[in-house]
């Protein structure tokens, strides 16, 4: 038998809630920007990259054109955090409606993991979710920032959404699956 998958979900309602990490390492060692131009390739490499050895699988049968398709939707960006020019991990914000905006995945790269950089990453990250109507005219003003996050991701996930102020307001458990292999 699997063992069960618990899953956390984490919401901010207010701008003032979050709680920005401090930049890690020297100043200036990392930095963060905003992949401007939707490149499917660089998407699917950074999912890829960050989701392989965590169990993330429900992006792998995307085609070229769903992962356009996704990332040209108004409202949804991709920032990317760098170690001296070396992609380290990303966050990507999907806005919904109602002044919702989901961060559908956020995760470092295997070697950058542990080093502080996923604290920073996430309080950019949730900043700019904050203020997402501010680069996209006609979107209305944030009111809700929420994730989820489980027991197959980092060891430091959930901890560090706690961290940045991100408040718990469910959890789900599914039983365990048979393994197929006995």
């Amino acid at each position: 038998m699997s063992a069960p998958l618990t899953t956390w979900f984490l919401e901010q309602t207010d701008p003032g809630q979050l709680s920005p990490a401090r930049e890690p390492g020297p100043p200036g060692g990392v930095r963060i920007a905003r992949a401007e131009i939707p490149s499917p390739e660089f998407s699917r490499f950074l999912y890829t990259a960050v989701g392989g050895d965590v169990s993330w699988t429900d992006r792998l049968g995307w085609s070229r054109e769903e992962w356009r398709a996704f990332l040209e939707r108004p409202g949804t960006e991709t920032w990317v955090a760098y170690e001296r020019g070396t992609p380290a991990g990303y966050i990507e914000l999907d806005a919904q409606p109602g002044g919702v905006v989901e961060i559908s995945y956020f995760g470092l790269l295997p070697a950058f993991r542990g080093r502080r950089i996923g604290g920073r990453l996430l309080s950019e990250g949730t900043a700019r979710a904050w203020d997402l109507a501010t680069r996209w005219p006609g979107r209305e003003a944030t009111r809700r920032v929420w994730v989820h996050t489980c027991s197959d991701d980092g060891p430091h996930a959930l901890a560090n959404y706690r961290r940045r102020g991100f408040l718990l307001y469910d959890v789900t458990v599914t039983g365990a699956e048979p393994d197929p292999s006995e």
